[in-house]
């Protein structure tokens, strides 16, 4: 089922649950019911919850939009260190630098289509991956240098090396769900809780009153979709990119 699909059904069922629930509670008040009879205290808590929750909310979305950015970041110092591996072993031999480069690009043809997919529906990264990575490090690591020329480039491509093994390490701690569980039980209940307010204002069946409540319970719910969407930053909607690979290496989505 598409992401956006049951982004609309949620909030849709929001708003009819809501709009459900305010017309049932008017049929049980009498006529001489007064909404204007509704302690302040209670007008006051209920504006008290609705900012507690608003700012909660707002963390909660900072955190996973953060997150997301982050996911994003490793993939751009991967592409770019293997890119400067790429590129700096001109100054080897044609051999040895053919054979890096080579393998620097099989490694990336394999992040862009095998692994990412795998990341996506599996929440990891693949062996083969690491494999090629560790063949271009023996790659580099093996060549002894024959002039002072290259022996210059080899500790830079060496930190090179590394740097791109950071950042697949990095991407590999990203996969999956970054909110614990106990943070989405305090967002939705805190969701059930501020939308149950409402019914504590007294609000009446006119069209002004029902649209405003369905509309404030379809805005929770779609904050509350957006912080899941953003909370797997590989494997949703809103996800991170291979597109810093396919900048760098335009071949390797071929």
């Amino acid at each position: 089922m598409s992401e956006w699909l049951v982004l609309t059904l949620a909030m849709v069922a929001a708003c009819a649950v809501v709009l459900a629930v305010t017309v049932l509670q008017q049929r049980r008040i009498g006529d001489d019911d007064d909404p204007s009879e509704t302690p302040d205290v209670i007008e006051y808590m209920t504006m008290m919850i609705g900012v507690v929750y608003a700012i909660v909310l707002g963390l909660a979305i900072a955190g996973v939009w953060e997150g997301r950015s982050a996911a994003q970041d490793h993939v751009r110092n991967e592409a770019q260190a293997l890119h400067e591996v790429h590129e700096r072993v001109r100054v080897y031999p044609t051999e040895v630098r053919t054979r890096i480069r080579a393998d620097v690009d099989t490694y990336v043809s394999h992040v862009v289509t095998t692994e990412w997919r795998t990341m996506k529906n599996q929440g990891h990264l693949t062996a083969e991956g690491t494999r090629l990575l560790d063949k271009v490090r023996h790659d580099v690591t093996d060549y002894q240098p024959k002039t002072d020329f290259e022996a210059q480039a080899y500790q830079p491509l060496l930190d090179q090396i590394t740097a791109a093994d950071d950042a697949r390490n990095a991407r590999a701690d990203s996969t999956g769900a970054t909110m614990p569980g106990v943070v989405w039980f305090g967002l939705i209940t805190g969701g059930l809780v501020t939308i149950g307010m409402v019914f504590a204002l007294q609000i009446r069946r006119t069209a002004r009153e029902l649209i405003l409540a369905g509309l404030f319970s379809a805005l929770i719910a779609f904050l509350l979709f957006l912080v899941w969407d953003l909370d797997a930053p590989y494997s949703r909607g809103v996800a991170a990119t291979v597109e810093p690979f396919l900048m760098l290496f335009p071949h390797a989505g071929g």
